[in-house]
């Protein structure tokens, strides 16, 4: 069992806190052993083994209990009447009209409630209305680089470990795919893979969703798995499928998008103009819940490593609590602009800025690159940094082995020791 530290201590902050604890996120991440983490955690803490419930609603020995009100009764029996009782409930979503449960036995002075849900409808429509400012929401992802290096089994490079880390996935039980002598069970990854990605397409996208057919809805999950990092629209992804012979409107698209997002298999980013101060609402950029799924969708199909890396530190700035967005600066042309221009050289240039972030603190803005040796890659990334004008923090992350550096106040940094700080 894998420990998850971060998760562990926000659990324990809330601990008899009067809210309920929801704990969100992608199947198979971990939410159950985070729970079983946590029942420890109690125990050692001088809770007894009979102050604890612990329900999962997928297993198939507590079918009778679908029902809100036969969960509620059954719950209730159980509860101690002079202790603190520490009530956990797995995948809570499989109940039917859950939130009465819930809210039964919120209301209880000696409960303290614990639920998880592998979808967003856990937080949306009657429950969140139902339950509104009595829950707090902990979304918990795959392993990060960090969860995955600690539990790494063998000897190697950070670079190996990370290439590991995004072709066999951050998916904890992934891990256990080893053959020894530093081999991986690719195969066995690959099945793994595929039972939880079926799951999630037939029953939290499809059924959930009362969806049609999984067909043209994996071709635009391919299609983005294929495009990370990319600024996309519904129009752009309906004109590819249909070029290619599938005719699928943008309406179904969204369609289609939002139910993956539900499922937490897709995370989208919003475009943020840094000079305006305000949102746009075109061109999002999609980001996958884990590497591994990339491969299982494309197999090796080539893409920019770069985007990968993106990804992967796209989810790590989640991870630590923060509101991200894709950043829009238009700036003067550089000469590599104005030498490959066919429009008036005196036009500004709409750049990029990979990520502008929000947290408890301020914003910082994010560059990412695997290398800027190069002088000419490193002016381009360093360009839409430069003219931000106030004085937020700057990074820009690459795997190169140079020390610390700062390029005119802003600091680059290896993403390696990023990381895993």
């Amino acid at each position: 069992m894998i420990d998850r530290p971060e998760y562990l201590k926000k659990l324990a902050a809330w601990k008899d806190k009067k809210l309920i604890k929801i704990i969100t996120g992608v199947r198979r991440s971990g939410k159950s052993t985070l729970f079983k983490l946590y029942q420890d955690y109690l125990l050692e803490h001088g809770i007894m083994q009979e102050q604890i419930i612990n329900l999962n609603m997928e297993d198939p020995s507590v079918r009778s209990l679908l029902d809100w009100d036969k969960l509620y009764d059954f719950i209730n029996a159980g509860l101690l009447k002079d202790k603190k009782n520490y009530v956990f409930i797995d995948e809570i979503q499989n109940v039917k009209d859950f939130q009465r449960a819930a809210d039964g036995l919120f209301i209880k002075d000696n409960v303290d409630l614990y639920l998880t849900g592998s979808n967003s409808h856990v937080l949306s429509g009657e429950w969140a209305t139902m339950l509104s400012g009595r829950y707090i929401e902990i979304h918990i992802f795959p392993l990060s680089f960090k969860e995955y290096v600690s539990a790494y089994p063998y000897n190697d490079t950070r670079e190996t470990m990370f290439q590991r880390y995004l072709e066999n996935s951050s998916f904890p039980y992934s891990m256990e795919f080893t053959t020894g002598q530093n081999r991986w069970d690719t195969g066995k990854i690959r099945d793994y893979l595929g039972s939880i990605y079926s799951t999630i397409v037939l029953h939290d996208v499809i059924e959930n969703k009362k969806l049609r057919e999984t067909g043209r809805l994996e071709l635009v999950l391919k299609y983005l798995a294929d495009n990370i990092g990319n600024q996309t629209s519904m129009k752009k992804i309906s004109d590819v499928m249909i070029n290619d012979g599938f005719k699928i409107y943008p309406q179904t698209i969204e369609n289609y998008l939002e139910a993956l997002r539900d499922s937490y298999i897709l995370y989208r980013a919003d475009r943020y103009d840094v000079k305006g101060k305000k949102l746009l609402k075109t061109l999002y950029k999609y980001y996958l819940v884990d590497m591994g799924f990339r491969y299982f969708l494309l197999g090796d199909r080539q893409i920019d490593t770069g985007r990968m890396l993106e990804n992967v530190v796209y989810l790590e700035l989640l991870r630590r609590n923060r509101k991200v967005y894709i950043g829009k600066i238009d700036t003067p042309r550089i000469t590599e602009d104005i030498k490959n221009a066919n429009t008036d050289k005196e036009k500004p240039i709409t750049r990029e800025i990979d990520f502008v972030v929000e947290n408890d603190y301020g914003t910082e803005y994010y560059q990412v690159a695997e290398t800027v040796l190069d002088k000419k890659t490193r002016d381009r990334e360093l360009a839409p940094l430069n003219k931000i004008s106030d004085h937020n923090p700057k990074y820009m992350l690459t795997k190169d082995a140079a020390p610390l550096t700062s390029h005119n106040g802003i600091k680059q940094i290896n993403v390696f020791d990023w990381l895993l700080g």
